[in-house]
Formats: structure tokens, sequence, C-alpha cells
């Protein structure tokens, strides 16, 4: 895995928790609280956004921590993230694929 797959698949998952959200077949805990709201369709588009911006912050941050260009918490240092053939993802190669992903 290359650190833009890695950064491409958090992306996804992030898309793919969004659309679970928001999607009432799926029995998941945060769907029920949001069908439990009773929104109108703006409300709920509004309120989708809101989720979107969170899990967008919090991932994006996670990124750019684990590359060492942020904290994580109080604490700002470089990690090594290796995939399971001791390819590394880290390296500063994840802050430019985090924005890519993210922000654009």
């Amino acid at each position: 895995m290359t650190s833009e797959e890695f950064v491409k698949n958090v992306f996804k998952s992030k898309e793919d928790l969004l659309k679970s959200y928001f999607d009432s077949s799926e029995d998941s805990y945060v769907s029920s609280l949001i069908d439990s709201l009773d929104l109108n369709e703006g409300q709920n588009k509004i309120l989708k956004e809101i989720i979107d911006g969170v899990l967008t912050d919090a991932l994006y941050g996670l990124l750019l921590g684990i590359d060492g260009s942020a904290s994580i918490g109080n604490i700002q240092e470089s990690f090594k993230l290796f995939d399971e053939k001791n390819n590394e993802l880290t390296g500063g190669e994840i802050e430019g694929y985090a924005w890519e992903y993210f922000h654009n």
C-alpha cells in the first residue's frame, strides 16, 4: 500500500460512515438517532453537512498527526506507520494526500 492509498481508504471510510448514518435501512446507533429526530429535508441536509465536517476535521487532523504535521492531543511528533508488507506509509507524504482528498 502507498501513502496515497492509505489516505484514500481513510477518506472512503469517512464517506461510507456518512452514507450509513443517513441510511434508515442501516441498523446502527447513529442512524437510529438521526431517524428519531424526524428532520425535514433541509434540516437533514444541514445535519449531514455538520457530521461531514466533524468527520473531516477529526480524520484529517489524525492523519496529519500520524505524519508529524500536527499534534495529537498536546504532543506533536512523527510516527512511523507500515503496512503488512513493511512499506512505510508515513514520512511526510500523508499531509499532501490528506489535503487533496479531504479538502479538494
